[in-house]
């Protein structure tokens, strides 16, 4: 069977970013100069600044920025510092973990639960061999159980050969969510290791987390998601020396001391999660916020358990209290409530993974707003994985769409931020994930405004004059220097063009959701598919043409006409437009991406199925 992936095997992943207080300390010294900075510009924007003669394009614009400001608060706060839990030695018992003493002779029990529905089932093959490859330096009890909600027999047979447990269900309700809570049904191991089909475990995953469980209160472990078939393109220094000789070299290399690594080529579907995980999640386990990303993590069965009862009680509750209320009599409301309870208990779902497109950063939710129990969660900063990355725009856009509508789904339904035993550092980091879905808003309007200006002639602000400048030239320049210390060695300018450009997939994702939809559970296609994928960003076409021809009508405006008095203006939004029209390239780039041919695919055999890390 032949996987393309197989030309990547000998990759190995890069190590966490190291952490360096002196560069932490710069950072949160910019920030607060610029976060001050920012204040007295929205401070100005409002009182100062608006075209009093055009307030239906002032306001929305002010109020754009006045949203994107307070996202940058929160993500400030993300950003803040880097406090990793320390690392324990991995536990001999699960008395070591539980703090029981009647379990100090037995071993640890850990359930990995590989997850499939439709992919290849060579593909889980190998999943199921590097799984088997775990190692751990005390007795263990390690079991492998494949969750087919594919209900394959060839799968069943895969599984037999492997010499792995086999599990399916009559019914695909709750999708992945509802196989997870089978699973349990039907597992017994103190932990579970969470996997995709393609989820390659390394052989030290174990050894490398257990020892964080050594806290009892410790309910689950993240490891970060690499993907290691991601086109490496050409390093920087390489590709400037091709033309410059060695002074480009030379001037690459100082780029990437500054910026980090940005390889030119590389990954065209801005997958590389090293500024999800090493930057963003990482840098929330100072405030016990770090949340559950499904692949990769491993769960306490306890924490897990416990936490669905009492979810699971208190919804019986809140359903039988919504009727038994309007019963005035006392005696016969309790009667009215005990009856009812059995009824509602029978007809309500145990779910100890929500059953939700988004069920990993729900059941997070639920674990960290629990009542009785001050669970906590870890990033652990190092790669124990590899899978694969979505190899066209359509399959990079169902997952990116599934995200987004999951989260804003939850915002909207089961809002977490104003109940529960949260503490205000993980409220705010919750909020910080909830807000940045909500920017396709706002960037909505950052996109829309040089346009209108450039085909009007109307400017949102009263005047570009040198009090524009005085307000709005600081306060960029310390955002970019406080985050590029804040960001350091991860090249950031991808990631603000990303979340730029993402603004149809997630404006569709909060309309959907708006009209009360439910965002649907599709698989991410594990194979590159084929097709015309430029109508998926017929938006970013149509706002990166407009802006240009937008450009050129107002360049003709003010030097053809003779409107000189627009120059200001002219070019204040020329350099934004500009900045719209870039981050708009690598999306469209991405539609007419091809493989290069160069790197055609040689048939898998049995020896090279397990390549073990």
């Amino acid at each position: 069977m032949a996987f393309y992936f197989e030309k990547f095997e000998d990759r190995r992943p890069p190590p966490p970013l190291p952490h360096s207080p002196t560069i932490e300390l710069i950072w949160q010294f910019l920030a607060v100069i610029a976060l001050v900075l920012g204040a007295n510009y929205i401070r100005w924007r409002w009182m100062e600044s608006l075209n009093l003669d055009a307030l239906w394009f002032a306001i929305p614009l002010a109020l754009a920025e006045t949203l994107a400001y307070i996202g940058l608060v929160l993500f400030t706060i993300n950003l803040w510092k880097i406090q990793d839990t320390p690392r324990r030695a991995p536990p001999a018992t699960i008395a070591e973990c539980s703090g029981n003493e009647a379990d100090e002779a037995r071993p640890i029990a850990v359930d990995v639960f590989i997850t499939t529905y439709s992919e290849d089932e060579e593909l889980v093959r190998i999943s199921i061999r590097d799984a088997k490859a775990i190692r751990y330096p005390h007795p263990l009890d390690l079991k492998i159980h494949v969750l087919d909600d594919g209900k394959r027999a060839l799968m069943r047979q895969v599984a037999a050969e492997e010499g792995v447990n086999y599990i399916t269900r009559a019914s695909n309700i709750g999708f992945k969510a509802g196989n997870l809570r089978n699973a349990l049904e039907n597992t017994g191991g103190d932990f579970i290791i969470i996997c995709d089909a393609d989820t390659r475990l390394f052989p030290t995953i174990l050894e490398h987390t257990m020892g964080y469980f050594r806290d009892p209160d410790v309910a689950w472990v993240q490891t970060p998601q690499w993907f290691f078939d991601i086109p490496e393109g050409v390093p920087l220094p390489a590709y400037l020396q091709q033309s410059l000789g060695r002074p480009g070299r030379w001037l690459g290399s100082a780029i990437e001391r500054v910026f980090g690594r940005a390889p030119v080529g590389r990954d065209p579907f801005v997958n590389d999660p090293k500024m999800f995980y090493d930057i963003l999640l990482r840098r929330r386990n100072w405030a016990n916020a770090a949340f559950c990303c499904g692949a990769g993590s491993l769960h306490r069965r306890e924490a897990v358990m416990q936490a669905a009862l009492r979810a699971f009680a208190l919804s019986v509750d809140k359903e039988v209290s919504k009727y038994a209320d309007q019963i005035p009599d006392p005696a016969i409301r309790a009667d009215f409530s005990d009856a009812m309870r059995t009824q509602v208990v029978l007809e309500t779902e145990f779910t100890p993974y929500k059953f939700h497109v988004s069920e990993d950063i729900y059941t997070s939710i639920v674990l960290h707003n629990d009542i009785d129990r001050r669970w906590k969660s870890v990033m652990h900063p190092e790669v124990e994985s590899k899978m694969l990355s979505p190899q066209d725009l359509l399959s990079w856009m169902i997952q990116r769409f599934k995200y987004a509508g999951g989260t804003l789904d939850i915002f909207f339904r089961d809002n977490p931020l104003f109940r529960g035993r949260m503490s205000w550092p993980q409220r705010l980091m919750y909020l910080s994930t909830f807000w940045s879905y909500f920017g396709c808003v706002w960037n909505i309007v950052f996109l829309a405004a040089p346009i209108i200006y450039f085909f009007t002639g109307i400017a949102p602000l009263s005047s570009y004059s040198t009090n524009f400048y005085w307000h709005a030239v600081p306060f960029i320049v310390a955002t970019e220097l406080a985050f590029m210390f804040g960001m350091w060695g991860v090249w950031q300018w991808e990631g603000k063009a990303s979340y730029l450009s993402f603004f149809s997939i997630n404006a569709r994702a909060l309309w959907t959701v708006l009209k009360g939809e439910k965002i649907k559970f599709p698989v991410t296609p594990k194979e590159r598919q084929e097709g015309n994928f430029l109508p998926l960003v017929i938006p970013q076409i149509v706002v990166a043409a407009l802006t240009a021809a937008g450009a050129v009508y107002a360049g003709y405006r003010v030097f053809g006409l003779g409107f000189h008095n627009e120059l200001p203006a002219l070019l204040v939004n020329l350099v934004w437009s500009a900045n719209n029209i870039f981050v708009m390239i690598p999306i469209i780039r991405a539609a007419q991406w091809q493989p290069p041919e160069e790197t055609a695919e040689p048939a898998i055999n049995d020896q090279q199925q397990a390549h073990p890390v």
